[in-house]
């Protein structure tokens, strides 16, 4: 597929060091030639140095054979623009689009054919967000991620020392659960090496475990391999920018929330946007504000200004005075390996998080979901099974029947997603209703046609040949 991105910022480049390693014809613009020049020496693309926005360029980049455009630059307008051009002027068949403004993201009509004409839109702002936000909710963990629209979770956890399952054999764990609750372990990172989860492999103190269940299951499953911290009541967050305020209020509603703005104008705006909010004028790294606003009695601090040092500072300062928790993003990805599980407790790389809807989109076949983990090593995808047992490699067999590549992991499968299922009671008239049934893979698990499969992949390029597992016989259309 020949893919055009406009940008090459944290977005732009992580975009394009996904796609070319599944064999894309990938051409990046961006009018830094040194970050250009950068990215041309460690991956096998083109570059062109001009202005995203203008045909000439366009063409220079290869438009008018182009299968897909992926605007991600750090202007909204630029974005728009180009999208319009590549399909007015180059008939460019997919068009996706970065966007951050509400007005455009609210309303469908100015994306449209007729308009802008963006395919698909996303606000990586509102991704990272919506991540910050899942990891609140289950405090002891490293990373949340939802399938099959929330029916199903995969949570990473630390194995402890004492948990239930430490110490043994995986085939153990179901021992430990609930009678009628079922859950898999999608995965284990020993340091930085994965250690493929069979039944008698033994989970020890320390492994990166990838838990998965179903929704209303998660946090019982979790208690066999994690002591369950305190819930989020407090929380202080570092930076007003778009994320910091996007946070702010999200959480206001449920949580104490005092936030940090260092430019005195937008501390002042964010003051008269949020309703209940605290929001303070200073530096994050003043060790006299942090103790005189009680860091050492907030549940959670999330550094989230631009400036990775600012954050590590902020982040490692934070702890140091007694906070529980600390989060921070991190664009640079040497910088989260280095300093995740010191002061530190999450480092988070807002480009490797927001890609995954937008892979998802690009990616051939029926992909619903894709999630990036360890910070892009590995990845998590939901891909929907077609066909029959004529037709199709996955279909109609039992897990266990199929050829597998080496470090790939059928975790669940969730079937008839249409359907309607109660899961429990939020009081005696109100139901929790979902959609789908989940199935716990095992060996001898049948896929049917139309399953929602969720794969784990321990590296990366495993998954075009996953990919290729689901593709439909000629027979079948």
């Amino acid at each position: 597929m020949k893919v055009i991105i406009l940008g090459a910022g944290q977005v732009g480049a992580s975009v394009a060091e996904g796609l070319v390693s599944e064999e894309n014809d990938i051409t990046i613009v961006d009018q830094d030639g040194q970050r250009l020049a950068y990215l041309q020496d460690r991956l096998d693309l083109r570059t062109v140095v001009g202005d995203a926005a203008t045909p000439s360029v366009l063409r220079q980049a290869g438009a008018e054979d182009a299968d897909m455009v992926i605007a991600v630059t750090q202007s909204d307008q630029a974005n728009l623009v180009a999208c319009k051009l590549a399909h007015g002027v180059f008939n460019i068949p997919t068009r996706i689009a970065r966007l951050r403004s509400r007005d455009f993201l609210e309303d469908a009509s100015l994306l449209s054919t007729d308009s802008f004409a963006v395919d698909f839109a996303m606000c990586p702002e509102q991704v990272i967000t919506d991540y910050i936000s899942r990891l609140i909710e289950f405090p002891e963990a490293l990373q949340v991620l939802n399938f099959a629209r929330g029916r199903v979770c995969l949570v990473a956890v630390r194995a402890y020392d004492g948990g239930l399952l430490v110490g043994k054999p995986i085939k153990d764990m179901r021992d430990h659960l609930p009678p009628g609750m079922d859950a898999r372990i999608a995965a284990i990172f020993r340091g930085n090496q994965p250690v493929f989860p069979e039944g008698n492999t033994v989970v020890e103190a320390g492994d990166e475990v990838f838990l998965l269940a179903a929704a209303e299951d998660i946090r019982a499953v979790l208690r066999q391999l994690r002591r369950m911290m305190n819930r989020v009541e407090r929380i202080m967050i570092a930076g007003g920018g778009n994320i910091g305020m996007r946070l702010a209020k999200s959480l206001e509603k449920r949580y104490e929330v005092k936030l940090i703005e260092g430019r005195r104008d937008r501390a002042k705006q964010l003051a008269s946007e949020l309703n209940k909010s605290i929001v303070l004028f200073g530096d994050a790294t003043d060790e006299d504000l942090l103790e005189q606003e009680n860091i050492s009695e907030m549940d959670l601090f999330l550094a989230v200004t631009n400036d990775d040092e600012d954050n590590i500072m902020a982040g490692s300062l934070a702890k140091r005075m007694g906070c529980e928790r600390v989060v921070a993003l991190i664009n640079r990805r040497a910088y989260a390996e280095m300093i995740e599980g010191g002061p530190i407790d999450i480092g988070i790389s807002p480009a490797q998080v927001s890609i995954g809807t937008l892979l998802a989109y690009v990616r051939q076949g029926d992909v619903a979901e894709v999630h990036s983990l360890r910070r892009g090593a590995a990845e998590a995808l939901e891909i929907v099974a077609h066909g029959d047992r004529n037709t199709s490699k996955v279909v109609g067999r039992r897990i266990d029947e199929v050829e597998w590549p080496k470090g790939v992991t059928v975790a669940a499968l969730v079937r008839n997603f249409e359907t309607p299922v109660i899961v429990g009671q939020t009081d005696e008239w109100t139901s929790i209703t979902r959609h789908g049934e989940v199935h716990i893979a095992h060996h001898d698990t049948v896929i049917e046609p139309g399953d929602h499969v969720i794969i784990f992949c321990t590296r990366k390029k495993l998954v075009k040949k996953v990919e290729k597992l689901f593709q439909v016989g000629f027979h079948f259309f």
